[in-house]
């Protein structure tokens, strides 16, 4: 058996409460909750009347569900999502970024899907568009996806799924040493717990031992047994449905060039690579549509070869025709291995952000932007006078699973000296 255990959050809302007080037996209480879920989802179902899918509107766009259509270069590829939900901020802004010590006439701009949203944030907000689209099509009750402890993409998961009024359970993994203590609430987890995910925790070694998918799946079969609709979600949503969130995200980018005031083209496409769904949909975008972007990858996990593989998994499921090798190059930036860093890294994403502004996370773009300044100083010749677009993914939350590492490098602080010659009298400085 494994080596779980379950922290959920009791549901507060009137439904549950006016449920409660009438002691209704279990299995009906649980019928009116899905009558009411299946409603409300319903009513935010709305069908938009738009030939294009990536223009957003402001205001009452935001959480609706409507057809989906793709951009015209990429209407070959099959299969094409029949409908996509609204959850993204988006476009997302590029701006330029004005890193230090960068090779002879290199420019790097920032596209920053770290501004996507707040509780929803990152490149998953992408790829979730069009899950969660899939999830009501196929009238699931809740969703089941699984990830590291501090998983931005299970956090996400947890927020989507509660903004369309659907469940979600979450498979964490953590050390074995605290597979059976209480989470905490720490980053992603404070958000998961707030918003009612179930979380289960699995060790390290027994999720190497069985694998994600045997994982979900004997979630799955327990749920249904319960009489439950689960949708299951992979590992960061990365299958071939949640490429299209960056397929689309190519035409969001050739449109923003194609507005700017600043005409410019870019040579390369620089991003984190931590389950593959965003380097797949980058790169076969890139490659079909007028962008011809290369796209250059920083794994954070595993290694390039697995990736190239996983990636190709996808290409092939969407019947691409391509092999991954040719239209994206990946390059090992684990470091130490995923989610862990040296004293080095981190200091790196500290001075990022004190010459910058930008404040990178530690597991994807902090390694993926460290990797690039590093092979730019190794390679200068590579990298001089290209134009390079890094895209930062979001995942401010993992730096607070850091504060402990990090607090070292962070002296920038003093009592402030109030000379005796200040005026002084009671009552005068008002604390609102």
């Amino acid at each position: 058996m494994l080596c779980s255990r379950s922290f959920p959050i009791p549901p507060i809302n009137k439904v549950t409460t006016v449920i409660t007080q009438h002691n209704i037996h279990n299995h009906k209480r649980l019928d009116i909750l899905r009558r009411f879920q299946s409603h409300q989802t319903r009513t935010m179902e709305v069908e938009a009347n738009t030939n294009s899918s990536h223009t957003r509107a402001g205001g009452l766009d935001f959480l609706t569900k409507k057809p989906y259509t793709p951009p015209s270069w990429a209407s070959h590829i099959n299969p094409i999502p029949s409908h996509i939900f609204s959850l993204g901020h988006l476009p997302t802004p590029i701006h330029k970024w004005n890193l230090p010590n960068l090779p002879t006439n290199t420019e790097v701009w920032l596209k920053r899907d770290d501004l996507s949203g707040m509780q929803l944030s990152g490149n998953k907000v992408r790829k979730l568009e069009f899950l969660m689209a899939d999830a009501v099509a196929k009238g699931a009750d809740c969703i089941i996806t699984i990830g590291g402890i501090q998983s931005n993409h299970c956090r996400a998961t947890a927020v989507a799924a509660k903004y369309l009024n659907l469940d979600c359970y979450l498979i964490l993994r953590t050390s074995k040493v605290l597979v059976d203590q209480d989470p905490g609430l720490t980053g992603n987890l404070l958000v998961e717990r707030l918003v009612g995910a179930h979380v289960e925790l699995i060790s390290k070694e027994e999720y190497a031992k069985c694998g994600s998918g045997a994982l979900t799946n004997l979630l799955k079969e327990r749920l249904l047994k319960e009489g439950r609709r689960p949708y299951v979600i992979p590992v960061g949503g990365s299958n071939s449905l949640g490429a299209w969130g960056y397929i689309e995200a190519i035409q969001e980018i050739e449109e923003q060039l194609q507005s700017g005031t600043d005409k410019v083209k870019f040579d390369d496409i620089v991003v984190a690579c931590g389950s593959g769904g965003t380097i797949a949909g980058l790169a076969l975008g890139s490659w079909l549509s007028s962008l011809k972007a290369k796209i250059r990858a920083f794994s954070v996990c595993d290694d390039p070869d697995y990736f190239y593989d996983y990636v190709q998994g996808l290409l092939d499921g969407l019947e691409a025709g391509v092999d991954s090798r040719d239209i994206v190059n990946i390059q090992n930036a684990k470091g130490l291995g995923y989610a862990i860093n040296t004293s080095e890294e981190l200091k790196f994403v500290m001075e990022i952000a004190a010459t910058t502004g930008i404040v990178l996370d530690p597991v994807y773009s902090g390694k993926a932007a460290y990797g690039m300044l590093k092979d730019m100083a190794e390679n200068p010749k590579k990298w001089e006078g290209r134009k390079i677009l890094f895209i930062h993914t979001g995942g401010l939350l993992g730096l607070f699973d850091k504060v402990e590492q990090m607090a070292p490098l962070l002296g920038n602080w003093s009592r402030m000296d109030v000379p005796e010659s200040v005026p002084r009298s009671d009552g005068i400085g008002k604390m609102f």
